[in-house]
């Protein structure tokens, strides 16, 4: 009986690391391999689906190696692959590391699903404890921070996923299927074709720690639809799914009525982050997820054969158990696709986690299950109260950035920077906020207009990169969602933000969803308009009726005051879109320093990120500072209010 947790944990850390992987891989696909959509949608999807749809072949390795050995050389490549992406320097080479550390892991899954039977406190323990994780990091992944504290936390977080599943004893042979002796039907195979699923559905919703801050601090009467950082101690509320997960996933009987209730629960959560509630659609979704998974796990016995013991060569329900976790993660990969795909198409996307929620849901209530709670035996607190404890302190270590305080005597010079991040992440691939950091410091930088700002996005490892960049900054923000609730546009300010307003724009045929952003800054006794959009043209046209709306917008924002209007509007001087702004009345704040091309920024050739001021304001210092921090370089200049 000493044995009987390794399992358990093998699975949890198994998932931990393997999600540490994903949140590398996820984005190498998309700027590495994709260079941020150069690359062919199609040729993009297939690329990232052949490595799930290799791994369908490792159940039937598995029986005829066995599932310890190939369990274990599946765990030291997946371990060696974490570690080394840690030291990779970017580019192809984190790429061909991250996709062989996910196909080790697809292994490792389908070789311990084929020993394991009852995995769901392994995957929900793993699932929370990364969540919690990530929480305590800030969201900023450990793979990416290096140093002496990534490289110790690592090289530990690996070196206990290696002991649990090397001190993992060897299952039992496969049952016999002839003689008088009869072994009951082992089990499990729902709970780990729902693994792949349940990431999707955690990752993108229910266990996602960069809505915390997303979801959590949400705008006013003054900020209708925007989202600000907040000022003092922070909200206890992310702790309540985490909390409500593990309590339905481990210790909630599966009665008659939980059977239907936590699938219908599941549904209603991502019907609300489809709607764009994501509070209310957090709570539900953990809490969903976690009962969906419970009411998967089966108890079941069976019997020990005497042959293949030592290797643990499984039977057909131990194969099948690793071809429904390899199936699994194989949905998991197609609904990322999927999700991705609709920025190229045009079609919402909020459908996709609905449909994930539809099949867990089905599966979920299909079948048998437990009369009892998984953890049978164990104190709720012995696994809910560590995680939970852990979450209340990622809380109190990323509190908010402080508010900023409007100056004594009135402002009249203020220094903007205008940047298109790419969601953090730089030429070569990997998340460097501490570079996008430097290149805003160096700009002097009073008020930053950001494009492609990512707050919580699976596709780019679920970070909150707008919280990461203002702690860095020491800057508050006011964020307004343009493609989804956590994507979009970005202003940050050391002065002080009265109010503000978002416009939706109209797509005029693109596929991604754009905004315009309307803030009022409190410069000490007088203010200033400012507004900040991505303007997103559609296939072979330009974004001139979008650059109308924007320029309208702005000017009615403005109502008279001095107006800053600026950001990646994908438009070059002297092109219809461009001219829509000088129609209005703006004017080129950068023209004394044309030509001045911002993209792409390892070989600038294009003029397509701008600032527009109304008349009277000066401009000068006008700069695009060379970086590769992102696919652009920003734009900065020092305006003189008149």
């Amino acid at each position: 009986m000493r044995h009987r947790h390794l399992p358990t944990a093998a699975v949890a850390l198994g998932v931990a690391v393997l999600l540490d992987v994903l949140r590398v891989w996820l984005p190498s696909i998309i700027t590495i391999f994709g260079r941020a959509a150069e690359t062919p949608a199609e040729l993009l999807g297939a690329f990232a689906l052949c490595w799930f749809l290799l791994a369908l072949a490792a159940p039937s390795l598995v029986r005829r190696l066995g599932s310890r050995p190939v369990g274990l050389v599946a765990a030291g490549t997946l371990a060696a692959s974490r570690l080394a992406l840690t030291a990779a320097p970017g580019g192809r080479a984190q790429l061909w590391l991250a996709c062989a550390g996910l196909l080790a892991g697809l292994v490792w899954l389908a070789a311990t699903a084929a020993s394991v039977d009852r995995p769901v406190p392994g995957l929900a323990l793993g699932l929370a404890g990364a969540a919690v994780g990530h929480g305590l990091l800030g969201t900023e992944d450990l793979v990416w921070r290096g140093g002496v504290l990534g490289w110790t936390l690592s090289v530990l977080l690996v070196l206990a996923f290696l002991a649990a599943s090397a001190a993992t004893p060897a299952p039992p042979a496969a049952a016999p299927t002839t003689g008088t002796g009869t072994a009951a039907r082992v089990t499990g195979a729902r709970s780990w074709l729902l693994l792949g699923p349940a990431l999707l559905l955690a990752g993108q919703v229910a266990l996602a720690p960069a809505l915390w801050s997303a979801a959590f601090v949400s705008g006013s009467r003054d900020f209708p639809g925007l989202y600000r950082s907040s000022v003092g101690s922070s909200s206890l509320l992310p702790v309540f799914p985490v909390l409500f997960f593990l309590l339905a996933a481990l210790h909630w009987p599966a009665t008659r009525l939980v059977r239907v209730l936590w699938p219908v629960v599941l549904l209603v959560g991502a019907g609300l982050f489809a709607a764009g509630w994501l509070v209310p659609a957090m709570l539900l979704t953990g809490v969903g997820l976690g009962g969906c998974l419970a009411l998967t796990d089966t108890a079941a016995t069976k019997a020990a054969g005497p042959d293949g013991a030592a290797r643990g060569v499984p039977g057909a329900d131990g194969v099948r158990r690793g071809y429904a976790a390899v199936g699994g993660m194989l949905v998991f990969a197609v609904a990322t696709v999927v999700y991705y795909a609709t920025y190229d198409l045009g079609y919402p996307n909020g459908w996709v986690p609905v449909g994930t929620a539809v099949l867990v849901a089905l599966v979920a209530f299909a079948g048998p299950s437990t009369a009892t709670p998984v953890l049978t035996g164990t104190p709720r607190w012995a696994s809910v109260a560590p995680l939970v404890l852990l979450t209340v302190v990622a809380l109190e270590i990323h509190r908010p950035v402080p508010t900023a305080v409007p100056p004594r005597t009135p402002a009249t010079v203020v220094r903007v920077v205008a940047y298109n991040i790419r969601m953090g992440f730089g030429l070569d691939g990997r998340l460097d906020l501490d570079a996008v950091a430097r290149v805003v410091r160096a700009g002097r930088a009073d008020v930053v207009l950001l494009s492609e700002v990512d707050r919580g996005w699976l596709l780019n490892g679920g970070h909150d990169t707008l919280a990461l960049l203002a702690q860095r900054l020491r800057l508050p923000y006011v964020f307004a969602p343009a493609a989804d609730p956590v994507w979009g546009d970005a202003v940050l300010s050391r002065f002080p933000v009265r109010s503000g307003r978002t416009r939706p724009l109209a797509a005029h045929g693109a596929p991604t969803g754009a905004q315009a952003l309307g803030i009022t800054l409190d410069l000490g006794g007088r203010e200033l308009a400012v507004v900040a959009t991505h303007l997103q043209p559609p296939p072979g046209r330009g974004p001139v009726a979008q650059a109308r709306e924007v320029a309208a917008f702005a000017t009615r924002y403005a109502a008279g005051r001095p107006l800053v209007l600026g950001g990646d509007l994908n438009t070059e001087p002297g092109e219809p879109a461009f001219t829509a702004f000088t129609a209005a009345g703006l004017v080129d704040a950068l023209a004394a320093a044309r030509p001045l091309p911002t993209s792409p920024a390892d070989d600038p050739r294009q003029q397509i990120d701008h600032v527009f001021v109304s008349p009277g304001i000066g401009a000068a210092d006008v700069a695009a500072p060379r970086s590769t921090a992102s696919d652009h370089l920003p734009v900065a200049v020092t305006l003189t209010l008149p």
